[in-house]
Formats: structure tokens, C-alpha cells, sequence
């Protein structure tokens, strides 16, 4: 009993240092997938504060260049109205008009009169300057943007000065374009491995995404769905754009969040399959070996037996010719057939041993009226008369009545001397029950299958092989079963052994 408890103990001591190590695994995993999770969800609000601030540069730039837009608008009115000036006789002193005129070196203009033919042009490209086709479509170019400048000249004659915005001016809001056209790409959906999608005002027209599933992408339905789930995840992030409105960007936990979150479970479920896989391998090696201790330990025995059961066989012959009283002779004749079957069934262990048809009931009575004046005078064994005495059951009776010894000596063991055993069969269908029923101190229901472990035995001395052996007999070599049936502390216990019927 001490080993066993022992053996118990430390199973429940294992189990709870396993529990301890697969919560620490999980908690520690638990906390990175956290820490992952934050700092990603950091970097997602760090992109929008730097598209915020983006946006609020480029709101600041398009007003600069309202402003630019506007000095070269009053620049050119100063270039229309020095060349109206210069173009009249009165004025005498040309050199302010000549100044404006000249200084003007960023801003194409030209000067065409009523008939649309170029007077005049300022900062105009050579390759345009010398072709007339070009030159035309130049004009025809600023017209369309702007509307003329009219510059009153000789009499009522008009002219007209077309311009268009300033080579300088051109580059930064090309420069400043790309910059609008790229940001999305290059700081919006800078997000590494973390699903973003950006839409509008309206959160239903998607201007961009990256690390979403490309088909995905072409499911409208989907996508919207995508977009309220990311919504109830993360609160999307609202951006101020320049002409475009109030746009949004939804995201969600990265892939390598979700598989972080589970792969400790993965883990565990490939570690406990492991080792499910290695018990069971350890468990067929440790049986195979029992098996071999068993049937070795078996046969030494029966071996053992052997020469001293020729030598006593041998002895009792030669006290009956000497004389001895008859009586005495008889019995010592009795206890060596005991030992005869002794031996006989531990040399069946580990062989096939020859199940043939018996007689149940005979079996038992026979048992029984062995053990009957062995036992104390108190404890009472009694083989209930069944249905059907005659009933054959396919047996190897020496193995067989071994088992009902062995419950019988447990039952008076619990019984401590004192008590009444029973012995019944019941019949059911293609099965028969053999139930020994005890008065004895019982067994707590945690024990029901335990009592047949090697080593269990609640006896000082014993070593608890009796119920193992039991159960290896019945099952291995009979095809049956042998369970605890019922039992309770103080109310006795009942085995019940199931085997086929012929």
C-alpha cells in the first residue's frame, strides 16, 4: 500500500509541476502576444499622427501656393501694365517700365494682338519660340487656363497678355503632387505585416489597402465586412486631407499576432501527443517486461516446487511402509496435491492455458469445500444454488479456482476473521456473473480500480499481487472481466467476475 500511495503521490505531484509549466507557457506567451499587439497598435497610431501632420503640411503648402499664385497674378497685372505704359507716346521716361519688364524672368507671357498673332513673349522655351505650330498651342493653352490681360494700345487697338504659372512655381506643385499622390503608400500603408485598409468619407469606397487577401479584394461584400469587423476591433483613425475630406484607415492584429496567440496551444497539443505516444510505447515495454517478471518469477517457482513435492511424495511412501498412523498420512497425501495444483498453476503462467467446459456451480462448491476448514471457524462462505446448475463455462479450472481463492482470503482479510461470504451466479444473454459478496470494512469508491494495481494492498504484510494476478487470469486467459461491483466503507464489497458461457 505504502508503495503504491507512494507511486500515486507522486503522479498527482508530476501532474500539478505539468499544469504549473503549461500555465507559466501560456501566461509568458500570452504576455509577448500582448506586448506584440500594443506595439503594433503603437506604430499604427504613430503612422496616422505622421499622416495627420502630412496632411496639415500639405493643407500648408497648397495655401502657399495660393499665395505664390497670387504674387505672380499681381506680377504679371505690374508686366500688363508696364508694357501699356511703355506703349504709350506721352511717357517719356521708360526706364521703371523697362526695369519691370526685365525683371520678370520666371513667368511665361505672351502678347498677342486682335487677330490672335504673337507681339511679344517672355520665358518661353526656345523649342516652343521657334515653332509657330507650338508656339500657337502655347497660347491657346493659357488662354484656356486663364482669361487675358487686355492692354490698351495706339487708338482704341487692344492687345491681349496670356501667361501661365512660372517654371519654379510648376516644379514644387509637381513636387508637392507626387508627395499627395505617394504619402498613402509610402506612410498610410507603411504597416509592415498589419492588414490596413483606407477608405473615404463615406468608409465604403476603399482608396487602398495592403496585407489583405487578394481575393479578398475583388469581393466588394467582403470587404465591407472586413471593414466592420476591423471597426469592432480597433477604432479606425480619422485623417484631414486637402480637398479630399475626412478619410479613415481600419486595421486589424497582424498574422504573425494570431499565429503567436495560438501556436502555444499548437505546441502543447504536438508536446502531450508526444508524450501520449511515448507513454503508450513505455507502457506496451513496461507490460511486456511484467509480463516476462511474472511468467519468469511463475516458472521458478513451479520449478522450485518440483523436487522437493518428488522428495516429500517420496518420503510419505516410505513412512506408509514403516507403519505410520493412516490418518496422518492422509492429510500430509491432501497437502500434497495442494501443492501438485500450486504447482501446476504457476506453470500455466505465461502459457496458453486449455480452457475446457465445466461446471460452474461444481466449480465453486468445490473451491470452497476446500477452504471452508481452513478459514476461521467464524467467517462463513456460502454458493448461492443458481438457476441452472448444470451450466458449463469454458474454464481452466486450477487458474480459475485460484481466483476465487483469492478473492475469498481478501474477503475474510476485510472481514478481519468474522462475516459472511456469498457467492451467486447470474445468467444474462451469452454471459454468466460470478458476484462474491463480503460483510467486510468495504473500499472507498477512488480505490475501485486501483485494488487491482500491482502493490496495492492494505495489509502489513502483503505484497498486493493477489487482485493483479486475478484480473491477468480472468482477462488474459478466461476472455472475462473482474470489476469491483459495489462497495462502500462499513457495508461491504461485492466482485463480480464476467465470463462467456458455452
Amino acid at each position: 500500500m505504502d508503495l503504491y500511495s507512494r507511486k500515486q503521490r507522486w503522479k498527482l505531484v508530476l501532474a500539478a509541476v505539468a499544469m504549473l509549466l503549461v500555465g507559466a507557457s501560456l501566461w509568458y506567451s500570452s504576455r509577448i502576444v500582448d506586448d506584440i499587439r500594443a506595439e503594433e497598435r503603437h506604430k499604427v497610431r504613430l503612422w496616422a499622427e505622421a499622416v495627420q501632420n502630412r496632411a496639415e503640411l500639405v493643407n500648408y503648402t497648397e495655401r502657399l501656393f495660393e499665395r505664390l499664385r497670387e504674387e505672380e497674378r499681381k506680377k504679371v497685372q505690374l508686366f500688363a501694365d508696364a508694357m501699356q505704359r511703355l506703349g504709350r507716346a506721352e511717357d517719356t521716361d521708360f526706364s521703371f517700365y523697362l526695369r519691370v519688364v526685365q525683371d520678370n524672368t520666371t513667368v511665361p507671357v505672351v502678347i498677342v494682338d486682335a487677330k490672335q498673332e504673337v507681339k511679344f513673349h517672355r520665358n518661353l522655351d526656345t523649342l516652343i519660340v521657334n515653332h509657330p505650330e507650338r508656339l500657337k498651342a502655347e497660347v491657346d493653352a493659357m488662354a484656356a487656363l486663364r482669361e487675358a490681360i487686355p492692354i490698351a494700345v495706339h487708338g482704341n487697338q487692344k492687345q491681349y497678355l496670356y501667361y501661365k504659372d512660372s517654371k519654379v512655381f510648376t516644379e514644387l506643385q509637381e513636387v508637392m503632387e507626387g508627395i499627395i499622390r505617394s504619402f498613402i503608400s509610402e506612410t498610410v500603408m507603411s504597416t509592415a505585416a498589419v492588414p490596413v485598409i483606407y477608405t473615404d468619407s463615406s468608409r465604403t469606397r476603399i482608396l487602398e489597402t495592403t496585407n489583405i487577401e487578394d481575393e479578398l479584394l475583388a469581393d466588394t461584400a467582403g470587404m465591407l465586412r472586413r471593414i466592420a469587423a476591423m471597426e469592432q476591433v480597433n477604432t479606425p483613425i480619422a485623417i484631414d486631407l486637402p480637398g479630399k475630406g475626412r478619410n479613415y484607415i481600419f486595421y486589424e492584429e497582424s498574422l504573425v499576432i494570431k499565429q503567436l496567440r495560438y501556436f502555444p496551444y499548437v505546441q502543447l497539443a504536438i508536446l502531450a501527443l508526444f508524450l501520449l505516444v511515448a507513454y503508450a510505447l513505455f507502457s506496451v515495454f513496461r507490460n511486456a517486461e511484467q509480463n516476462q517478471v511474472w511468467v519468469g518469477m511463475a516458472k521458478e517457482t513451479a520449478h522450485q516446487l518440483g523436487t522437493p513435492l518428488s522428495s516429500l511424495m517420496a518420503w510419505v511412501e516410505m513412512l506408509k511402509e514403516q507403519g505410520v498412523d493412516p490418518s496422518a498420512l492422509n492429510e500430509m497425501r491432501k497437502d500434497l496435491d495442494r501443492l501438485e495444483v500450486i504447482t501446476e498453476r504457476f506453470s500455466k503462467i505465461g502459457s496458453s492455458p486449455d480452457l475446457t467446459p465445466e461446471k460452474l456451480y461444481h466449480t465453486l462448491r468445490a473451491t470452497v469445500l476446500y477452504l471452508r476448514p481452513r478459514l476461521p471457524a467464524r467467517a462463513q462462505i456460502e454458493v448461492a444454488m443458481p438457476a441452472d446448475a448444470e451450466l458449463q463455462v469454458p474454464l481452466n479450472r486450477p487458474l480459475f479456482s485460484w481466483v476465487i481463492e483469492n478473492l475469498i482470503r481478501n474477503a475474510v482479510d476485510a472481514m478481519e476473521g468474522e462475516g459472511t461470504i456469498t457467492i451467486e451466479m447470474v445468467t444474462e444473454g451469452s454471459h454468466v456473473h460470478v458476484d462474491v459478496t463480503d460483510t467486510g470494512k468495504g473500499i472507498p469508491q477512488a480505490k475501485h480500480k486501483t485494488v487491482f494495481q500491482p502493490g496495492y494492498t492494505t495489509k502489513k504484510r502483503g505484497w498486493g499481487l493477489g487482485l493483479s494476478l486475478s484480473k491477468r487470469i480472468i482477462e488474459k486467459y478466461h476472455g472475462g472481466r473482474i470489476l469491483v461491483k459495489r462497495s462502500a466503507p462499513g457495508k461491504g464489497t461485492t466482485f463480480r467476475i464476467t465470463l462467456k458461457a458455452e
